[in-house]
């Protein structure tokens, strides 16, 4: 079995979960046994600390997300109907975030000294790389800066249409506003996250903003094809970026149809993971623009994720298929690690 040295993982929605009133600080088998039956579309739990740091999991992008009111796909959450309450959803978030690095287990990460601080410290510890998924929360792009201020490292314009960019399922372009966002954020040195971001928003802010880009949750239309995915051309412009993507681990953006065809769990398996993987490996021609987002636990559940899958525990296995496939030592710990370290260390403030 091969063990990566560490495992990053660009997309979990932890402080949205505690919203709910999941207790991250609980292993996610303990969750379950409390959530009987689990939280409305939520699914079943996957992701805890103790279960993050026994798969060895060092970095999370940890995301404020807000979620806007009248989404069907949302179980009855906290919602907003204007930035001013997104706003207000987001802090509460970051508050959540401030906390629970008050556990000596974890620390946010905010400059590029805190990377080594949690790789090497003699403790395992998890440290929060903080991104806003969806930017209705920031009232105006001026006030980008006071998100930055207070520890928000990355930002993801869109999640569907936001006030900022058109999205998944809701095609179009940039607003003036979104311009100015984008401009902002390469001024302040703010990562952008093109993950939702539809087709047209997605051009148009590849080609205006020159700071550092990833997308942290998303697979390939080649196997999947939704506005949800990215296409060749779209993967092709990341990597001239030296972008990292981050592979989604839930099966509907693993396989397509899976929902129409019973959502039978599986029917999907690591080597669909594999799959994605190997396909920007192939459009790179190297291992060094793709990892992990699995956005466990971020509206799905132990239900929805490969065969082998039962908690973020099992991160590891993704390794394994990984050699399994061919892939050799140092290109399976790129994969699960050290691209998105190697990125954090170019892109976060000395």
């Amino acid at each position: 079995m091969l063990e990566p040295e560490f495992i990053v993982d660009a997309h979990e929605d932890i402080a949205y979960n505690v919203s709910l009133g999941r207790d991250f600080t609980r292993a996610a088998l303990e969750t379950r046994a409390i959530e009987d039956p689990p939280i409305a579309k939520r699914g079943v739990a996957t992701v805890g600390l103790p279960d993050l740091l026994k798969a060895n999991v060092r970095i999370v992008f940890a995301t404020i997300y807000a979620a806007p009111c009248g989404v069907e796909d949302l179980e009855p959450s906290p919602c907003y109907q204007t930035p001013q309450e997104a706003s207000v959803l987001a802090k509460h978030q970051l508050e959540c975030y401030n906390k629970l690095a008050k556990d000596p287990r974890i620390r946010l990460i905010l400059r590029r000294g805190d990377i080594d601080r949690v790789l090497e410290a003699p403790e395992p510890t998890l440290g929060f790389v903080i991104l806003m998924e969806g930017a209705d929360p920031i009232i105006t792009p001026k006030q980008t800066q006071e998100w930055f201020q207070a520890g928000v490292r990355i930002v993801g314009p869109a999640w569907q249409r936001t006030r900022y960019a058109g999205g998944t399922k809701a095609p179009g372009p940039l607003t003036e506003a979104g311009r100015e966002l984008i401009r902002e954020m390469e001024r302040i040195g703010m990562i952008l996250d093109t993950s939702h971001l539809a087709e047209a928003s997605f051009h148009e802010a590849m080609d205006l903003f020159h700071g550092n880009v990833i997308a942290s949750h998303c697979n390939s239309r080649l196997y999947v094809p939704t506005d949800r995915q990215l296409s060749d051309e779209m993967i092709s412009a990341l990597i001239a970026r030296n972008a990292v993507i981050g592979t989604v681990l839930y099966n509907a953006f693993l396989q397509a149809n899976w929902k129409e065809t019973g959502r039978v769990k599986q029917k999907v398996t690591l080597l669909d993971v594999v799959k994605q993987i190997k396909h920007v490996c192939e459009m790179a021609g190297d291992a060094a623009h793709v990892g992990l987002g699995s956005d466990l636990d971020g509206g799905f559940g132990a239900e929805s994720i490969p065969a082998e899958m039962d908690t973020v525990a099992d991160l590891p296995k993704i390794g394994n298929a990984l050699s399994a496939a061919g892939f050799s030592e140092q290109d399976v710990n790129n994969v699960m690690g050290e691209n998105w370290v190697r990125f954090l260390e170019r892109s976060l403030p000395p």
